[in-house]
């Protein structure tokens, strides 16, 4: 099994922002966000496990 590597700079913000935007959109009503909120999350959760797996990601 591989050791995790720490993801780009780039690879975390995306993974961050894209969860942080899911977390809004499922407390507060904004229409784009809130109905695609747990797939922002997803995405964001997804952006971080792939970055963390391979390196120079």
């Amino acid at each position: 099994m591989k050791n995790p590597s720490s993801p780009k700079k780039i690879t975390w913000i995306i993974g961050i922002l894209s969860g942080i935007l899911g977390i809004i959109g499922h407390y507060a009503h904004i229409e784009y966000l809130s109905e695609h909120n747990y797939a922002l999350l997803l995405i964001g959760f997804i952006v971080l496990a792939i970055g963390t797996t391979f390196r120079g990601l």
